[in-house]
């Protein structure tokens, strides 16, 4: 069992507390830091943090940018030295911006990313249609993956429920298959609309139909492969 740390703040220095902590914890297997993407210096910031052997890979909260932010051409350049330099990359966005996240991870096909919170669809107001189509469209690029986390702080926080949340999960599932969903707890974010205990059970019910294989991928295997653990 283990756990990989993701970045809070847009703060460097959190790269090297986060760290910090793996090392003297051995129950953290990795961290997923935060660099700017668009410094002058980013190969040679990259170097440095490459003497952090926890650091797998990083993030940017997008999702608090503009629509088109990770279409960028700075931006498209930036992770394309991540991938250099054998970083991962965590895409956190809206539905709305998925289709600038397509547009980056067409842009870095050797790039590995992984979609956070399947995308933060509108499950509170019962939006389907367009997330669903992004994510089909999403699951046909093959050097990305999804993390089923995040869910229930898109519901409704009192009053969510695994029927009204389990079309979301099939879509995912149908578009990204069993070797490319990772499970993420979201915690303690996910503390807002539930128990840490709730949110196991209801991708435990997600993936109950799954073969052991299958499920060990999920809970695990492919966060392990993924972040190179």
């Amino acid at each position: 069992d283990g756990t990989v740390l993701v970045q809070v703040n847009q703060d460097r220095e959190e790269n090297y507390r986060f760290t910090e902590a793996a090392r003297h914890d051995p129950f953290i297997k990795g961290v997923v830091g935060w660099v700017d993407l668009v410094a002058e210096d980013l190969a040679e910031q990259l170097q440095e943090l490459k003497n952090l052997p926890q650091l797998k890979g990083f993030r940017h909260i997008a999702q608090a940018e503009p629509p088109d932010y990770l279409a960028r051409k700075e931006i498209i350049k930036g992770i394309k030295e991540l991938g250099k330099q054998g970083f991962t990359y965590d895409i956190l966005v809206k539905p709305d911006q998925l289709e600038a996240a397509i547009e980056l991870v067409k842009a870095c096909p050797d790039q590995p990313f992984v979609l956070d919170h399947i995308a933060k669809p509108y499950i509170k107001a019962g939006k389907i249609e367009g997330w669903q189509k992004h994510m089909q469209e999403m699951g046909k690029l093959h050097n990305l993956s999804c993390k089923v986390s995040g869910i229930i702080t898109e519901a409704d926080w009192k009053h969510w429920t695994a029927e009204q949340i389990a079309p979301y999960l099939e879509i995912t599932w149908e578009a990204f298959g069993a070797k490319r969903l990772l499970f993420g707890s979201d915690w303690p974010v996910c503390l807002v609309a539930g128990s840490y205990k709730q949110v196991v059970e209801l991708a435990g019910g997600f993936v109950q139909a799954l073969s052991s294989d299958e499920q060990a991928d999920f809970w695990g295997g492919n966060a392990v492969r993924f972040y190179r653990l």
